[in-house]
C-alpha cells in the first residue's frame, strides 16, 4: 500500500467514516472501497467528484491521494524482503499485509469461499511467518491483530469451503485467532473468533450446548468493549435455548440482545459486523427451532427483503423460510422460495444455504412427483455435482 493511499484512508477516518459507511455514502460496494484504498483499482471518472465531496477536499486532491510517489518502492518488493529477513519486517509491508487481509475480508459474503481460500491461505502463512519473528512493540501488535483477523477468516473460508463439514480444521484457526487477540488483549477479536467457535457448534457438529458455552463466553469478552458482538452473542445464545427447545431461556436471551443492539455506537470497532437484520433473522431461525412455525414465515419473509447486499446471509433465510412454508403444509409458497435460494446459492457457494437448501429439498419428498418438485430436485442434484 503507497504512502498516498494510507493518506486516503486517514483522510476516511479523519471524518468519521467506516469503509460501509463511505461506500454506502458514495454508493458503491465495501468491497469497492477496499480495492480503492489497497491501491488495486481506481474511482471512476464519474465517482471522483462525489468522493470529493465526501471526503472535503478538491478534485486535484483526490488525484494527489490516489497517485502513488515515485520514490516509493514496490510493495512486491519490501514483502519478499521481509519473508527473506523476518526480523526486519517494516510497518509498511505489516499494514499492506494488513490491507490484503481486509479486502478478502470485504469479499467474503459474495464470493465463493473456494476462490478466496488460495489468496487467504497464502496471505495467512505469511502473516503467520512475520509474526513468528517480529521484534516486541508495535509491529508485533500490529501483526498478532493481522494474524487474529486472517485465522478468523480461513476458519470461516475452510468451514464454509467443506460445506460445513471440515470443524477440526475451522476450530484449529479460530483458537489461533484467539491466541493472537489474548496477546495484543483484544477483547473484539478474541470476542469474535469466540462466537465463530460457536457457530461450528451450533451448526456444524449439532451441539447446542458447546455452542451456548461458546456464545455465553463471547458476551463475556465482549461486555465492556462492543454492544455489536455482545449482542450478536446474546442473539445466538438465544438461539442455542431454542435448539434446546429452551423457551423462556431463549426469550430472555432476546431481550438481552435487544437492549445491546439498543446501546450500539457510530464508534463501535466492530460495527461492520451488525446489520439491522441480524435480529429478525436470528429471532425467525429461533422459532423455526421451537416450531412455530407461522411466526417464523412471519419473521423470515421481513428479514428477506433487507438482505439484498448479503447474499450468503439471505440464501439462508430463504433456506428457513423455506422449510417454515414446508412445515405448515404450503408447497407452492416453499418452491418459489427454495428456487430463490438456490439462485445465491449457485453465484457464492455458500455453505450454511446449501446445507439448509439440502434439507428442505428432504423435507419436500412428499411432493416428490410433482413436475416443479423435481425441478427443485435437479437443480439441488446440479449442486452437489459441481
Amino acid at each position: 500500500m503507497s504512502l498516498r493511499r494510507q493518506r486516503l484512508i486517514q483522510r476516511r477516518k479523519a471524518l468519521g467514516f467506516s469503509q460501509e459507511q463511505l461506500a454506502h455514502t458514495i454508493g458503491v460496494e465495501r468491497s469497492t472501497v477496499v480495492r480503492w484504498e489497497s491501491g488495486e483499482t481506481e474511482p471512476r471518472p464519474w465517482q471522483r467528484p462525489k468522493l470529493a465531496v465526501v471526503l472535503k477536499i478538491s478534485l486535484d486532491e483526490v488525484d494527489e491521494l490516489l497517485t502513488p510517489q515515485a520514490n516509493e518502492a514496490p510493495e512486491a518488493e519490501r514483502l519478499d524482503f521481509a519473508l527473506r529477513h523476518p526480523a526486519a519486517v517494516d510497518l509498511v509491508t505489516v499494514a499492506h499485509l494488513a490491507e490484503r487481509v481486509e479486502r478478502l475480508n470485504a469479499e467474503y459474503d459474495t464470493a465463493p469461499s473456494a476462490s478466496l481460500l488460495a489468496d487467504a491461505g497464502h496471505s495467512h502463512s505469511q502473516v503467520t511467518l512475520l509474526h513468528n519473528f517480529a521484534p516486541n512493540g508495535r509491529i508485533r501488535r500490529e501483526l498478532c491483530i493481522s494474524l487474529a483477523e486472517s485465522a478468523t477468516l480461513m476458519g470461516q473460508l475452510v468451514w464454509d469451503a467443506s460445506q460445513r463439514r471440515d470443524d477440526a480444521v475451522s476450530v484449529q484457526y479460530f483458537d489461533q485467532a484467539i491466541a493472537a487477540a489474548r496477546e495484543v488483549r483484544d477483547p473484539i477479536l478474541e470476542a469474535h473468533a469466540h462466537l465463530r467457535k460457536g457457530f461450528v457448534a451450533l451448526y456444524g457438529t449439532k451441539d447446542a450446548r458447546e455452542g451456548l458455552r461458546l456464545c455465553n463466553e463471547t458476551t463475556i469478552v465482549s461486555r465492556n468493549a462492543s454492544d455489536v458482538l455482545t449482542g450478536l452473542g446474546f442473539l445466538h445464545v438465544s438461539e442455542a435455548h431454542a435448539m434446546l427447545g429452551e423457551r423462556r431461556d431463549y426469550e430472555k436471551a432476546l431481550g438481552k440482545a435487544e437492549d445491546s443492539f439498543a446501546r450500539i455506537h457510530n464508534d463501535d470497532e466492530a460495527l461492520h459486523m451488525f446489520s439491522p437484520t441480524q435480529f429478525d433473522r436470528l429471532a425467525g431461525s429461533c422459532y423455526l427451532s421451537l416450531g412455530v412455525n407461522d411466526k417464523a414465515e412471519q419473521i423470515l419473509t421481513k428479514s428477506a427483503r433487507s438482505l439484498v447486499r448479503w447474499k450468503k446471509s439471505q440464501s439462508i433465510v430463504l433456506g428457513n423460510l423455506t422449510l417454515a412454508y414446508i412445515r405448515q403444509g404450503k408447497p407452492e409458497d416453499a418452491c418459489g422460495t427454495l428456487h430463490k435460494a438456490i439462485d445465491l446459492i449457485e453465484e457464492t457457494r455458500g455453505g450454511g444455504g446449501l446445507n439448509i437448501a439440502f434439507t428442505a429439498g428432504r423435507e419436500l419428498a412428499p411432493w416428490r412427483h410433482e413436475s416443479w418438485a423435481q425441478e427443485i430436485s435437479d437443480r439441488l442434484f446440479a449442486l452437489m455435482a459441481t
